[in-house]
């Protein structure tokens, strides 16, 4: 189905140039979760932030990567987890704004997922990603900035929406990143993503090594 929202047509032909993603989302940044969850059906926040509090402990550290308007780290707080301290990252600093308004982020950072991550390997005990790894955003080779910042054994969550996960090769990149001792594949199942407009993803499930 092709989406009939005019800004999610324009994220979908993005070709990777931050200069227009920041555009985009500078001018979606107050609608968005209007249009994405009331008039998409957007429930892959959600469901990623489910599978990550399956696997997070007590006092654990949380990067969102790609936070937007906070989706994730908002639906993280509902599971109750004891100690919870999440820091979002963005390209966007309008979705940021947003995102501070919540008030569920211990810090927020702008940051380009394309290139390597201002911060230590081994930071946190856990990483999710969720609405990055779609057409025109950000590519598979992203995964292994995530995993390096996790400490072995952190679980990190990717959600990759299904225009791009058999055409930008990421079970091959995953694969890959399992061969090379940085991940654990633990599942990859199959999951809604824009449910109104019948788009679906790939909630992965990893595990840093």
């Amino acid at each position: 189905m092709e989406p009939e929202n005019p800004l999610l047509k324009r994220a979908y032909a993005l070709d990777g140039n931050a200069r227009e993603i920041r555009a985009l989302y500078r001018d979606w940044a107050g609608s968005y979760e209007a249009d994405t969850i009331e008039g998409m059906g957007y429930v892959a926040p959600h469901q990623a932030a489910k599978a990550l509090s399956e696997k997070l402990d007590t006092d654990a550290l949380v990067l969102d990567a790609g936070c937007g308007t906070g989706l994730v780290g908002e639906a993280l707080t509902r599971h109750d987890i004891a100690g919870l301290v999440i820091d979002g990252l963005d390209l966007s600093p309008g979705m940021l704004e947003q995102a501070a308004e919540k008030n569920v982020y211990r810090k927020l950072s702008e940051a380009d997922l394309t290139k390597p991550l201002d911060m230590p390997a081994d930071s946190y005990d856990g990483v999710v990603s969720v609405g990055v790894f779609t057409s025109g955003h950000v590519g598979p080779q992203a995964m292994d900035e995530l995993a390096r910042v996790a400490r072995p054994g952190a679980p990190v969550i990717v959600t990759v929406h299904e225009k791009v996960w058999g055409p930008d090769g990421y079970a091959d990149h995953l694969k890959a990143m399992e061969a090379k001792g940085r991940v654990r594949v633990r599942d990859i199942r199959d999951a809604a993503y824009h449910e109104k407009e019948g788009y679906t993803c790939k909630l992965c499930v990893l595990e840093a090594a």
